[in-house]
């Protein structure tokens, strides 16, 4: 017999979530990766192909085309296919983007400034 918490955990997640916390948490869960985390560390130098990404972190090509996909669905990369090769890069901006949008969605608002001490 499942215990009340498993019952809990289990309706939650069938209850209606609303589409704009879907997203932040689509976002998030592409991040939650520490290969995935590598790639965008890599790609933060500049564009780079899947080759350079495989040497990067050491996965096979499928894998890292895998990674690379689930960071293109969460709007993190972009990718551009050039005859066989395939050229990602972060999309411009979108941590601040992300940032402002959380903010905003989550009812959060921007941190004062700190008075400077003269």
């Amino acid at each position: 017999m499942p215990s009340p918490a498993h019952i809990r955990s289990t309706v939650a997640a069938i209850v209606d979530q609303p589409d704009d916390l879907r997203e932040l948490r689509v976002f998030h869960k592409a991040l939650a990766d520490v290969n995935r985390l590598r790639i965008v560390r890599r790609l933060a130098e500049g564009p780079a192909t899947v080759g350079d990404l495989i040497q990067t972190v050491g996965l096979s090509q499928p894998l890292v085309s895998w990674h690379v996909g689930r960071l293109k669905a969460a709007g993190v990369v972009e990718t551009k296919r050039t005859g066989r090769e395939v050229f990602c890069q972060l999309r411009p901006n979108v941590f601040d983007e992300v940032a402002e949008r959380q903010r905003t969605l989550l009812g959060v608002p921007r941190a004062a400034r700190p008075v400077e001490a003269h």
